[in-house]
């Protein structure tokens, strides 16, 4: 991730200065907080959250892991999906960005511990769900840098992380060969995705 510096001081930048948001493409990079010391690698983290719709849990606490790593079982790497916070005054899908987690670390910085994520994000594809399925549209976010297409990546925290999300490839009209598609890139193979809502009943009431 050759970008990763500039998306870390642009995390630590937000973190020190909430009122000025860091945007890297206004904020110029040597005008960011600088850190180069340690950072300490998860595999995976877990999720309590409060779901007072869900009647088999005790006192309507959940819990559920969420993984990144770079090797799953000795079968090849596993990066999961979450629903991110982006805009708390929304609802549904308007309050929330689907994105890819790459990698969870920690690191201290002025006697402050900031637990994060590395996300790839993710486009919403149009304004409203999809009429004929019932589901928002989503596809991978890149940057035009040069002649190539860069992963929008971002570091963020992960109190930012608000529950797993799971998306279903959009299939073309040709036949897939099934010896191409394997459970480690499966998602590689694909442009857009449908968020999907039936996931779980925690699911089908936050990506309306």
């Amino acid at each position: 991730m050759p970008q990763f510096p500039e998306i870390l001081c642009c995390f630590l930048h937000g973190q020190l200065y909430p009122a000025n948001a860091c945007d890297l493409q206004e904020i110029p990079f040597d005008e960011c907080p600088f850190y180069d010391s340690k950072l300490c690698i998860y595999n995976s983290t877990s999720l309590t959250f409060f779901a007072p719709s869900d009647l088999s849990s005790i006192y309507s606490m959940c819990h559920e892991y969420i993984h990144s790593c770079s090797m799953w079982r000795n079968e090849g790497p596993c990066f999961d999906y979450v629903f991110v916070v982006t805009d708390p005054q929304a609802e549904g899908m308007r309050a929330l960005d689907v994105t890819c987690v790459l990698c969870f670390f920690s690191f201290r910085y002025l006697q402050t511990v900031y637990p994060c994520a590395i996300i790839h994000r993710f486009n919403h594809v149009g304004d409203n769900p999809d009429e004929d399925m019932g589901m928002w549209i989503v596809c991978p976010s890149y940057l035009a840098l040069c002649t190539h297409n860069i992963q929008n990546l971002a570091v963020i925290h992960v109190n930012m992380i608000y529950h797993a999300a799971h998306l279903i490839p959009i299939y073309s009209t040709h036949n897939i060969n099934s010896r191409d598609v394997r459970l480690h890139c499966s998602y590689d193979m694909f442009h857009s995705f449908y968020v999907n809502k039936f996931a779980d009943h925690h699911t089908f009431e936050i990506a309306f």
